[in-house]
């Protein structure tokens, strides 16, 4: 009788650790550690990168063989100046490949391992062998969702009589990419109001369009309109527009450094964190918010601010959330946050994880191919060098999976 109480104990003990590393076992994921590129397989580390010198998170390519990431060098063309370069990281054969010396804003094809990335205003593609221009003056841009050209976002510029507005393009582009005409080539699609604001007197100038985003229908596009760079630490506006241009809506008032607006993971339903005022001000008035979705409107309770979120269903997301307070330059005076299930369709919100003493949890995401939540934990919103922990959706099982991890994706 006692082996047998002895091997269920074992058992309740090992089962769940097992299944938990049988999890990570077919999860792959990118992450940046001290300014290197990192990759996490079959439940391993591995480094990819020693310059110190990459500055963002990489990107998957579709099928998941590929990553394409920055990575700060010298500039081969201008004296004591930096230049972005562009490399992928190819996981079958484990090299690297310089794709272009100068680019930002890197966006895979929809469908193909077609990469496209903007130098200096020029939106350019390379197929991985070479590169061909397709449009002048991009200041943002997004593939249409057959991946068959591209909605571009032209700055406003400042003229005479004041600041003009943000304008967006449409572009196709064919397979033959040589065939493309350079200048020229686009329809307009919108051309943004000098001002727009949801109140007379949150209203500012649309000088920038960014962050394009097809909902999963794409029938409709999410943006950011930001003011001159200054202004655009307190105040941006969320905005959405339909597919053929016409339907332009203003959302709500946000600020650019907490969580991005994303779209559900297959209804158009948009998610964003209302709120301005810059965070150097205080962590308060940073609310969650739904629209498009029948249970739509706010659901941050009063006298709390949510700092990050994501969707795990069309109906649940995870929420970063702290108590509001004050900035303080001592970053140990900080409120820190924790995780929240936000269930909008029953209208509840459960607290999912208890942090020891001093630290807090920010970046939460779903990984679809665990079914788990994962998330950074670390002692303060600008630590960079935090902890990789995962749980099951209900916050129970958590574990330390990496250490040390600036920003990860997973395929």
């Amino acid at each position: 009788m006692k082996k047998i109480l002895l091997l269920t104990f074992i058992l309740t003990i090992l089962v769940p650790y097992a299944n938990a590393t049988a999890q990570t076992n077919l999860v792959k994921a990118a992450f940046l550690r001290d300014g290197n590129l990192w990759i996490f397989v079959d439940g391993k580390e591995k480094q990819v990168t020693n310059s110190g010198n990459v500055p963002s998170a990489p990107k998957w390519s579709r099928d998941g063989k590929l990553l394409v990431y920055q990575q700060m060098g010298p500039s081969k063309f201008s004296k004591n100046e930096q230049q972005s370069e562009v490399w992928t990281y190819n996981l079958e054969s484990g090299k690297r490949k310089q794709i272009y010396h100068n680019g930002h804003s890197l966006k895979w094809g929809p469908h193909k391992n077609i990469l496209a990335f903007s130098d200096k205003g020029i939106l350019d593609i390379s197929n991985l062998s070479e590169f061909f221009n397709i449009a002048m003056g991009v200041n943002d841009y997004a593939w249409l969702p057959k991946g068959d050209g591209f909605l571009l976002s032209s700055s406003g510029t400042l003229r005479p009589d004041g600041w003009s507005s943000a304008s967006l393009f449409t572009k196709k582009v064919g397979e033959n990419y040589r065939d493309i005409v350079l200048f020229g080539g686009v329809k307009p699609f919108f051309t943004l109001p000098k001002e727009i604001g949801t109140t007379n007197k949150n209203k500012l100038i649309a000088v920038y369009a960014e962050q394009l985003s097809y909902s999963p229908s794409g029938k409709w596009v999410s943006f950011v309109v930001s003011p001159t760079a200054s202004w655009s630490m307190d105040s941006n506006m969320v905005c959405v527009i339909d597919s053929t241009g016409k339907n332009f809506k203003v959302l709500d008032e946000i600020i650019l450094q907490v969580g991005s607006p994303k779209w559900a993971p297959s209804t158009d339903s948009l998610a964003f964190i209302a709120g301005g005022g810059r965070l150097v001000f205080d962590f308060k008035n940073k609310k969650l918010r739904i629209k498009e979705l029948p249970a739509s409107g706010t659901f941050t309770p009063d006298h709390f601010a949510d700092i990050d979120f994501n969707w795990i269903t069309n109906e649940l997301l995870v929420v970063s959330r702290m108590k509001e307070g004050k900035w303080s330059n001592d970053f140990s005076k900080h409120p820190l946050p924790v995780l929240y299930s936000v269930d909008v369709s029953k209208n509840m919100q459960t607290k999912l994880t208890n942090p020891p003493k001093g630290l807090g949890d920010y970046a939460p995401q779903y990984v679809k191919s665990m079914n788990k939540l994962v998330w950074l934990r670390g002692s303060s919103i600008l630590n960079e060098n935090r902890d990789l922990w995962m749980a099951n959706l209900d916050g129970s099982h958590e574990k330390k999976l990496l250490q040390n991890v600036q920003e990860i994706v997973f395929y």
